[in-house]
């Protein structure tokens, strides 16, 4: 498999417990910073289509700021109302100071 990744942002660009919007191969994507690890989500609630990435984070979940769905960082998955489809997730390494985010190859089945 060739590699798909593809740079994010510089990892000082991300504070810790918050969020930043970014395009990566077109797809918008919310970079998350929680308890000291990277994430990539999807950056459209899969409730209301509002931008995550306007959300509050907190261990290892982002919640939407419209009708207060929460999504787990590390699997998509809601873990408050209203919302109850997924959000895709995307791979995330480190390389040196930069976040690169696979968007062609998520780590869940979630679709929006």
């Amino acid at each position: 498999m060739s590699d798909s990744f593809e740079r994010a942002c510089a990892a000082a660009d991300v504070p810790d417990e918050g969020v930043i919007p970014v395009e990566v191969g077109g797809v918008e994507v919310a970079v998350v910073k929680s308890e000291g690890q990277f994430f990539a989500v999807r950056d459209e609630c899969s409730h209301a289509q509002i931008q995550l990435s306007e959300g509050e984070v907190e261990a290892c979940e982002i919640e939407c700021w419209l009708h207060g769905s929460r999504f787990d960082l590390r699997t998509g998955e809601p873990t408050g109302l209203p919302a109850y489809e997924p959000v895709p997730v995307y791979p995330v390494r480190l390389d040196g100071d930069d976040v690169l985010v696979d968007v062609k190859n998520p780590l869940n089945q979630a679709s929006l």
